[in-house]
């Protein structure tokens, strides 16, 4: 039977919010996750009106819970809206305040950021928002450190995606902080959506090629099968049969980044998978996710997560009682 979560995500509608997000936030944080054998948020909806109309009238969201479901929020997240010159309702605004007051996490998918910035959170604090919307931002709210080259930012108790897709790659980014690489990758399977690197300016703009590369994905299968080995850019160009520049340029369209961080992201994911399921020997973890040496492991896993690899497994192990390792 899978278990509830004590974990309250409360996702916030008002008039206009876009449909497509609040899909993100339902199939990321509100799904039964009978494979994993149990839940790993409480899911409600909220709105301040008993009947909310989606973007562009597409149709009319009723029977979800009132306005007050925020204040019983561990996360909220908050409404986005086609027209980011449209404020929001004032009760809006003074539920979300609330929540940040009393240490609720606030969420902004896409133009979510406006909705937070225009409560006053923001202030002094780092997000981000659509690269088309980026001067108006900037002219509206000069006290907010936005951030137009990523997909989305982790500030801590605020976190912001850059559009309507980076919802996704922010909802698994939650995912990961709150549950680990391993449950964050079985979420990103069950959505068959692969973990993104790179920031918004691969998507700004660019003219679509006359004749298009066939996908890495054969590539990056392969490449994800061999994380054991010395592998270097030379031995992915070698592997997909084209010069180094090539597969270069290929990684930036289709994925936003290089081969080598690519790879070294890769490396750093099984690592955390290894620690996850109770892997303790540094010099193991290291060797068998490519990293190398201990020392490089403790040097990158603290640089992508923020933690060392005895507080990574302590926070994510399935063992929480192990033995402290030797990573400080």
């Amino acid at each position: 039977m899978t278990q509830e979560s004590s974990h309250r995500v409360v996702a916030l509608v008002d008039a206009g919010s876009n449909p497509f997000e609040l899909g993100c936030a339902t199939e990321v944080f509100g799904l039964h996750r009978p494979e994993l054998g149990r839940d790993l948020y409480a899911f409600r909806l909220c709105s301040a009106t008993r009947t909310t109309r989606m973007r562009d009238g597409f149709f009319d969201l009723t029977g979800i819970a009132p306005l007050d479901a925020v204040d019983e929020a561990d996360t909220v997240i908050v409404p986005n809206r086609p027209d980011v010159e449209v404020p929001r309702r004032p009760a809006v605004l003074d539920a979300i305040r609330r929540a940040h007051a009393r240490g609720a996490r606030l969420i902004g998918f896409c133009s979510g950021a406006f909705t937070l910035a225009e409560a006053g959170v923001l202030d002094g604090r780092r997000a981000t928002a659509h690269w088309q919307w980026a001067a108006q931002f900037r002219s509206r709210f000069p006290r907010v450190h936005l951030e137009t080259d990523v997909l989305f930012v982790d500030d801590g108790d605020i976190l912001t995606a850059a559009g309507s897709a980076a919802a996704l790659d922010l909802g698994l980014h939650v995912v990961r902080r709150d549950h680990g690489a391993e449950i964050a990758n079985a979420v990103s399977r069950r959505l068959v959506f692969a973990h993104r690197d790179g920031g918004q300016r691969q998507f700004v703009e660019r003219p679509i090629p006359d004749i298009p590369d066939d996908s890495l994905a054969p590539l990056l299968a392969w490449a994800q099968e061999h994380l054991d080995r010395p592998l270097t850019v030379a031995d992915l160009a070698g592997h997909a049969a084209v010069s180094p520049a090539t597969l270069h340029r290929r990684f930036r369209a289709e994925l936003g980044t290089t081969p080598l961080a690519w790879l070294t992201g890769e490396r750093v994911t099984l690592a955390c998978r290894l620690l996850e399921r109770g892997e303790s020997r540094l010099d193991v973890v290291a060797r068998r996710s490519g990293l190398g040496t201990a020392t490089n492991l403790r040097t990158l896993l603290r640089r992508e997560t923020g933690l060392t690899p005895t507080e990574y497994r302590r926070r994510f192990g399935r063992d929480c009682g192990a033995p402290p390792d030797q990573a400080q």
